[in-house]
């Protein structure tokens, strides 16, 4: 599976839409009680476990909306967006959304 950002796959051909195609990741209250309890885990101005479970986020939403794209018939997914976005009581929890057009390119 052919995953792109962009709205064409460079040297091939689009012969089908197959339509959106989204993939969710939500990361609980924990991840963040973790975070600020590590804080110490933070060189050069970043935190490692933090970027690990986003990391982590991030592939599960692609991976979601990929299995959706096969379920289609698709080959390749085209304009994929990654949002992330604080939601629930006081913000407590983080969402990846992915999100794409499934086509199929030869």
């Amino acid at each position: 599976m052919i995953l792109s950002t962009t709205n064409n796959i460079e040297g091939k051909k689009t012969v089908k839409y197959l339509g959106l195609v989204s993939g969710d990741a939500i990361l609980g209250a924990n991840i963040f009680r973790d975070f600020f309890a590590s804080i110490r885990d933070i060189v050069g101005g970043r935190s490692a476990g933090y970027e690990k479970e986003l990391r982590k986020a991030k592939t599960i939403a692609l991976e979601e909306m990929e299995e959706q794209a096969k379920n289609l018939g698709a080959n390749a997914i085209v304009g994929i967006d990654i949002d992330y976005e604080t939601i629930g009581t006081n913000s407590s929890m983080l969402m990846v959304s992915a999100n794409g057009t499934a086509v199929v390119v030869e």
